[in-house]
């Protein structure tokens, strides 16, 4: 059924189709319309689901991590320093191989504050244990976020995952997108089986002690959890095809790149924006693609190379920063690339930071920087320190 839905309540609405049994968050700009959209259906009598109100996001993932070690399926929703907060309990709940799914609204990190949206928090959570997913569009939103429940609570993986939208810019945008049925979704989903759950009739202890005789054998574990879920991907996008009548990109979108000589690479929505400035250069008789990444955590990097071998050059666009180092998201496609016997010219820009528009004019620029030397961290757009002060 097609719908005009805020991106917010367009994930609302995917996550009810999912049926989680147990839901909490705290209120933070921009996430807060995805639970306060859930919490409605609730007391509409469409979800049968239990709302808990906590008083912090710590308490938020704090509620879903027991829940899900009870045995439910899990949901929240955070954005920026909330997500922060949640932190120190985002790496409990993967390593206790937790399946919650989490929503975040992505918005930059404080100080100074603000509000708007970049990807800083989502990226500084990498390494806690969850999948990562970056949405270009709300359709994609509320795809991924069905795919979320799938891989993470498949036994094989047995993960939590993150679905990361881009704060305003597609939360608080309104679009039509495709809502699939109950029965389909179903059909995608099956229902959650956990492998180990706290059951008083069969005792059990999560979260114990490990000594240094074992606890390295628990990173191994998760290591080849994100492993097997990355091999499970090629399937779910072909269920979800079979069952939806339309296609989920899980991993890599590689737009116009065939024969491109310079590929644009990036997270999130502002593919849309590359995608219109690559035609617009194609028309001119230039060799431009794009790569979309959608599967941030596990890095798909067999695929990250199968488009970007044949390029002479590479432009990796971030909307986060790792400061004093090399962008995050250029030191992995360059790590891909490392030692490969086709191996392209790659280097990275800052775009975006704290809202700032990702304009054509901005694409313009970084093409402007290409053909002098290898950059890394080069800010675009940055205004000069007359203008700052």
């Amino acid at each position: 059924m097609k719908r005009f839905l805020e991106g917010s309540l367009t994930i609302a609405e995917f996550v009810r189709l999912c049926r989680p049994e147990v839901i909490t968050a705290y209120p933070i700009t921009p996430q807060t319309h995805i639970v306060e959209g859930l919490a409605e259906m609730v007391a509409d009598g469409l979800l049968d689901s239990q709302m808990a109100n906590v008083e912090s996001e710590h308490s938020a993932a704090s509620v879903v991590l027991g829940a899900s070690a009870a045995g439910a399926r899990t949901f929240t929703a955070t954005s920026s320093q909330g997500l922060m907060l949640m932190a120190e309990v985002l790496f409990n709940i993967a390593g206790l191989r937790l399946p919650v799914v989490l929503a975040c609204a992505n918005r930059a990190l404080s100080a100074p504050i603000n509000i708007w949206n970049d990807h800083q928090d989502s990226v500084s959570v990498r390494d806690s244990g969850f999948l990562q997913f970056y949405a270009e569009n709300s359709q994609e939103a509320g795809d991924l976020t069905l795919l979320a429940f799938r891989i993470g609570e498949h036994q094989e993986v047995s993960l939590p995952v993150m679905v990361c939208v881009d704060g305003y810019l597609l939360t608080h945008n309104s679009e039509i997108v495709d809502v699939p049925s109950e029965v389909e979704v179903k059909r995608f989903v099956p229902p959650f089986q956990p492998l180990h759950k706290l059951d008083v009739a069969h005792p059990l202890s999560l979260g114990l002690l490990f000594e240094p005789a074992y606890y390295m054998e628990t990173r191994y574990s998760i290591e080849e959890a994100m492993a097997r879920a990355l091999e499970l991907l090629p399937a779910a996008e072909a269920d979800f095809q079979r069952i939806f009548g339309r296609a989920l990109t899980s991993r890599v979108e590689a737009y116009r790149c065939e024969d491109a000589e310079t590929i644009l690479v990036a997270l999130g929505s502002v593919i849309g924006t590359m995608k219109d400035f690559v035609d617009e250069r194609r028309e001119r008789g230039e060799r431009l693609g794009v790569l979309k990444i959608v599967s941030y955590r596990p890095f798909p990097r067999e695929d990250i190379y199968r488009v970007l071998r044949r390029a002479k050059q590479v432009a990796v666009l971030e909307k986060a920063v790792s400061l004093g180092s090399d962008g995050p998201l250029v030191s992995e496609v360059r790590s891909v690339l490392y030692d490969r016997p086709e191996r392209p010219k790659v280097s990275g820009f800052v775009v975006g930071l704290g809202g700032r528009d990702i304009r054509l004019s901005t694409l313009e620029e970084v093409m402007e920087k290409l053909p002098g030397p290898t950059v890394t961290n080069e800010y675009i757009d940055l205004k000069t320190e007359v203008e700052v002060s």
